[in-house]
């Protein structure tokens, strides 16, 4: 056998046992998120957390997000959309997992507003414009407060509401329990405890409608 043909099968051997190894992997963190689920629910949803849609709703989609992720921001209409397109049968449950440079600030930000019930508007102006406040390596928290008014929010007030030490409970809180779950990106979803193996729209789509269908 020339030298060639041992590089190539040297190669689709590595190839082959990174995909079991990625198979087997995933196998794991699935059955080890079950036995959270089963024992501990409160991993997934906190007091704090913020829900939109009904208690007895067939399908709990819980998405850990960044609000400087640009997925997140992509992702955010799109949950929307779903959920227009099944009334009722869908519970969002936010979580935080603040990945990116003074994200944990950009958080309290958004728990200091839901104290104005200016929670939504906080978010959505943020997404909005998310490419001008927010970098990689070191977002403008400048332009977050030159924005935020946009939102209907009294800055003022947000101020004094961001001392609350409860805030940084909630982004420690959230911060633990992704870690529990395995959660290393965002956005991170589980749909009835149940982690997205592929990441997409199509596939949290098609994970949801499934769950709708049992």
């Amino acid at each position: 056998m020339n030298k060639q043909k041992v590089i190539l099968f040297s190669i689709i051997g590595l190839a082959l046992l990174f995909v079991l190894g990625s198979y087997l992997y995933k196998g794991s963190q699935s059955e080890k998120i079950d036995e959270i689920s089963k024992s501990n629910n409160e991993v997934f949803i906190r007091e704090h957390s913020t829900i939109v849609g009904p208690e007895d709703a067939k399908v709990t989609l819980v998405e850990f997000f960044d609000p400087a992720c640009e997925a997140c921001r992509a992702f955010y209409p799109l949950v929307k959309k779903i959920m227009q397109e099944n009334p009722g049968q869908i519970r969002h449950v936010f979580r935080y997992a603040p990945f990116h440079p003074d994200s944990d600030y950009i958080v309290k930000i958004l728990e200091a507003a839901k104290k104005q019930d200016k929670y939504f508007e906080a978010l959505e102006v943020l997404f909005h414009h998310q490419n001008k406040w927010a970098s990689h390596h070191k977002p403008n928290i400048k332009m977050v407060w030159r924005i935020l008014p946009s939102a209907g929010i009294d800055t003022e007030k947000l101020q004094e509401d961001l001392k609350d030490p409860k805030l940084e409970a909630i982004v420690l809180q959230d911060i633990a329990d992704a870690k529990t779950l395995g959660v290393r990106k965002t956005p991170g979803f589980f749909v009835n405890g149940k982690p997205l193996q592929k990441f997409g729209y199509e596939e949290l789509k098609a994970m949801i409608k499934s769950e709708i269908d049992k």
